[in-house]
């Protein structure tokens, strides 16, 4: 498979991408707390809380955290941290 040629544009927006990566990813959580507020149902909130399980381990939050978080599954705290997680990540 022959490799793409990137103008310097495309370059700099993919680097761009990959820098601001783990901000990205945080806003992305972001949007699924809020979207655990207004769950539903409890089928549509398990789904989510996979979601926000997934997202957290792409961010490499320690393991300690992550399963506190998912043990307890509060909205509360998991809203507490991310934002502690933002505001570490400017």
């Amino acid at each position: 498979m022959a490799q793409r040629e990137y103008s310097n544009y495309q370059k700099d927006v993919i680097s761009n991408y990959y820098r601001n990566l783990d901000a990205i990813m945080l806003g992305k959580l972001a949007d699924t707390v809020s979207e655990l507020y207004l769950a539903d149902s409890q089928t549509k909130a398990d789904k989510l809380w996979q979601k926000v399980h997934k997202a957290m381990i792409n961010l490499k939050i320690p393991e300690a955290i992550i399963n506190n978080i998912m043990q307890k599954k509060d909205i509360q705290i998991l809203a507490r941290n991310l934002q502690d997680w933002q505001s570490k990540s400017r």
